[in-house]
C-alpha cells in the first residue's frame, strides 16, 4: 500500500486493483460507456461551466448530491494527468484508464475533492474537482473524460434523477448505447 502525506494526514494512493472495474467495463466510442462502465440503473451528462461563479456552484451543487448519497465512505479520487492540470501528488504511482491515460488516484473524501486542487488553465478544466470520483462501495461513478467539456456519471435512479433536477446543473439523462454527447456540443 502507498502512502503519500498531505494535509498533516498520510493518504492511501489506489493502484490498478481500485479501477479494475471500470478499466473492464468501459470501451471507446460516444456512448456513455466510454466513461462509465454499465452496471449502473441511470446514466447522465452534466455540462461543465463557462465561468468561474457558475463552476463553484456546479461544483458545490455536485458534492451535495454526491456527498448526500455516500457521506458514511470514504471516496476515490482521481486526477488526471494532462501535463497541465494539478495532480495533487505529482510524484504518486499512477494507474491507467481509458484511452491509456494516467491517473493519481488517492482515497480521502468530499472536503478533499473539494479542495485539494487548484483550478487548472482551462478552458474546461478551471474547477478543483477530481475527474473521477467514485466512493469505496462502487455505487456511483463520476468522470470527465480528458477532451470532453461535460462530466458523466453512473448511479442509482434516484441520484441521477436529483442530478437532472438540480437548478445549477446542466443535466441530460442518458440511454445504455445512446451517443453521451450533450445538444450542440463535440465529442473530439
Amino acid at each position: 500500500m502507498v502512502r503519500r502525506s498531505g494535509d498533516d494526514r498520510a493518504w492511501r494512493i489506489g493502484t490498478d486493483a481500485e479501477v479494475a472495474w471500470i478499466a473492464s467495463g468501459t470501451s471507446e466510442g460516444r456512448t456513455i460507456t466510454a466513461a462509465i462502465p454499465p452496471m449502473f440503473e441511470a446514466y447522465a451528462t452534466v455540462v461543465l461551466p463557462h465561468d468561474a461563479e457558475a463552476w463553484d456552484r456546479h461544483d458545490r451543487a455536485i458534492l451535495a448530491l454526491l456527498g448526500e448519497q455516500s457521506a458514511d465512505q470514504s471516496w476515490w479520487l482521481g486526477y488526471l494527468d494532462t501535463g497541465a492540470n494539478d495532480i495533487v501528488f505529482p510524484d504518486a504511482p499512477k494507474v491507467t484508464l481509458y484511452a491509456g491515460w494516467h491517473y493519481v488516484l488517492v482515497e480521502a473524501g468530499a472536503e478533499q475533492a473539494a479542495t485539494w486542487r487548484r483550478s487548472g488553465p482551462g478552458p474546461f478544466w478551471n474547477g478543483p474537482l477530481p475527474d473521477l470520483m467514485f466512493p469505496a462501495d462502487h455505487s456511483w461513478l463520476l468522470s470527465t473524460l480528458w477532451d470532453d467539456d461535460w462530466t458523466c456519471i453512473g448511479g442509482p435512479a434516484e441520484l441521477v434523477s436529483k442530478f437532472a433536477g438540480h437548478p445549477e446543473l446542466e443535466t441530460r439523462l442518458v440511454a445504455l448505447g445512446e451517443d453521451a454527447t450533450p445538444p450542440d456540443h463535440r465529442a473530439l
